[in-house]
């Protein structure tokens, strides 16, 4: 049952990992209890290196703690997602998915100072999935130590529904993940996350973030497999049989 505090408005948004409610111009992102106390200030930590590099995203306001839940106070991104965007109006689809590539090439020059390594979050979602043999898990390790570390900027789950606005003006939202690696690997993430239901528009938004980039296309699927078992680690059981199917294609590459 969700705890609606009573300092706030109504709910606005839910995920896996929170529930945000509105206050005029700031939110309460709420951690389930599952999360919790580590998230909330491990966002809040990333929240305030990415404030000062000139990026749309939330400003920390404060980080507390409510009915047993900890919560992160920032400040108010306005507007549709352009994943609702995307869905009411398809004929829209490819602005948004440039506008989309554009954003994340942005946040990708910029330096990723601060915070945790990217490479170091997917060796310890490798080694702790369940879904994968030993043999794999190994395989797919010894890929990763020959891939670059990287030092920019990754959000770590960046997609159309994790930005807000209009051509007018967007704010990226949900920064948890966000770490310091390279690009390729980020860029791989998102196709992963579109994959699962929107598998033309994650070839579609690859193409397109190429074009935008200096990346080519191989840079991006080299990561495809160690990507794919990291978020078998992440539990979403509708996506389990497809990621599967993603780390085995690659892995025979």
């Amino acid at each position: 049952m969700s705890i609606v505090p009573h300092e706030y408005g109504p709910l606005i948004g839910a995920g896996k990992e929170a529930e945000v409610y509105g206050a005029g111009d700031l939110v309460l992102k709420l951690y389930r209890q599952s999360a919790s106390k580590a998230s909330a200030f491990r966002e809040a930590a990333a929240l305030s290196i990415i404030e000062g590099l000139d990026l749309p995203a939330p400003k920390v306001q404060g980080v507390c703690q409510l009915h047993g839940r900890w919560g992160l106070v920032m400040t108010r991104a306005e507007g549709q997602t352009f994943g609702e965007t995307i869905m009411l109006r398809p004929e829209e689809l490819a602005n948004r998915l440039h506008m989309l590539a554009k954003l994340q090439a942005q946040i990708h020059v910029r330096s990723g100072k601060g915070l945790s390594g990217l490479k170091a979050r997917l060796r310890s979602d490798i080694e702790g999935g369940m879904k994968l043999p030993g043999t794999t898990k190994r395989s797919l390790l010894n890929r990763l130590e020959r891939l670059p570390d990287g030092d920019r900027l990754c959000h770590g789950d960046f997609h159309p529904w994790n930005v807000l606005g209009s051509v007018d003006g967007t704010m990226v939202i949900d920064w948890l993940d966000a770490s310091r690696g390279e690009p390729a690997a980020d860029v791989c993430r998102t196709y992963v996350l579109l994959h699962h239901k929107f598998p033309m528009i994650a070839e579609a938004y690859l193409e397109v973030y190429t074009e935008v980039s200096e990346l080519e296309k191989q840079a991006v699927l080299a990561w495809l497999p160690l990507v794919a078992a990291a978020r078998l680690a992440e539990g979403v059981p509708d996506e389990v049989e497809s990621l599967l199917e993603l780390v085995e294609a690659a892995e025979a590459n």
